[in-house]
């Protein structure tokens, strides 16, 4: 029988199944099961949940703290402080890579959120710290790894950040390299890096494709996006659009940095200044299910969806349905319809 999402209890919840090292939550009936989602209420037990069973709150930022240009969402600030008074480990994580982390925090102050950078990562910094680890380090600055990028400055700021040259990545839309800087420096290129790229070209998917095809060139990816929301109902091609004609052009698939996989929250740990994240005592907030919600399940997480972003309870009931294990993965524990609802059940 297919159990509806919206508005669930918690008695309506079929085979509910406890998270490793959750004890005390599933004494309070709280045990997560992909199989429903609830709303997040007093009724559901999230008020236990919150307050003594997790530790630490991983959110993504735009559409949950803030939408696109529209400004700062209703109860973001409240909220980030409030956990912050009750001593809860607080990180946004985004699959933005178009701009360097601290440019995320630049956008943080700009809109009242009262967060640290030791709180923030985003792919592009995320995608750095990967290349970091992946290639030799140089004996000199002079002969540091060369990676092309397809993406933003803020990328290259990035890469650069860690001691790594990058090719490419343009400012403006259409821009394109000086052709003779990529094929001298062709031979050294030793990893292609896929983001964001509002310059995207012929032209740069035939130079990527030209690095690829030596075996030895690592092929990575800031995130799979497969398109962002605009105003007025408009959607714009995303990384993981991006990254798809790459990968049929050159017959290779790219690494992927960002959520879903687990990379980003494994950064919480060298970046955070805190030390690792006990995932069993830690909830994923986030408006994407097939980022998002997958990434808190993949990394053992309890998971929240707002509602304020890209999927909906449509969505949910979709993948509920579902008979595909990856597409259950998908389904979160709780929903809210803004990250607004928090706050009840905070106070006190």
């Amino acid at each position: 029988m297919t159990i509806g999402c919206a508005r669930l209890s918690i008695g309506a919840c079929p085979r509910p199944v406890a998270l490793p090292n959750m004890a005390a939550a599933g004494r309070a009936g709280l045990a997560p099961a992909r199989s429903c989602c609830r709303r997040l209420s007093c009724e559901s037990g999230a008020r236990e949940l919150l307050l003594g069973a997790v530790d630490s709150f991983v959110l993504d930022c735009d559409g949950v703290l803030w939408k696109g240009r529209d400004g700062v969402l209703s109860g973001a600030a409240e909220l980030l402080g409030r956990l912050q008074a009750l001593d809860k480990r607080v990180y946004l994580l985004s699959n933005n890579g178009s701009c360097t982390a601290g440019g995320l925090l630049d956008k943080c102050r700009r809109l009242g959120l009262p967060v640290r950078a030791r709180q923030l990562l985003n792919t592009a910094r995320c995608s750095a710290l990967y290349l970091r680890q992946a290639l030799a380090p140089a004996p000199s600055p002079s002969s540091a790894p060369t990676v092309y990028v397809l993406g933003s400055p803020g990328l290259r700021s990035e890469l650069a950040a860690v001691g790594l040259r990058a090719l490419g990545g343009g400012e403006h839309p259409g821009e394109e390299e000086e052709e003779e800087e990529v094929v001298a420096s062709s031979a050294g290129v030793r990893a292609v890096l896929v983001g964001y790229d509002e310059g995207f070209s012929f032209g740069r998917l035939s130079r990527a494709c030209g690095f690829l095809q030596d075996p030895r060139c690592l092929f990575v990816a800031t995130d799979p996006d497969p398109w962002h929301p605009r105003e007025g109902g408009r959607v714009v091609p995303g990384t993981g659009s991006l990254t798809a004609a790459l990968e049929v052009a050159s017959g290779r698939k790219a690494a992927v940095v960002g959520k879903p996989g687990r990379f980003m929250f494994d950064c919480i740990a060298s970046e955070g200044g805190e030390g690792a994240v006990d995932p069993s005592r830690a909830l994923m907030v986030g408006d994407r299910l097939e980022t998002d919600i997958l990434f808190g399940a993949n990394c053992g997480m309890w998971t929240v969806l707002a509602l304020t972003g890209v999927s909906s309870l449509q969505d949910v009931h979709a993948k509920m349905a579902s008979e595909l294990p990856q597409h259950k993965k998908m389904v979160p524990d709780f929903y809210v319809d803004s990250i607004a609802d928090f706050l009840p059940l905070l106070s006190g």
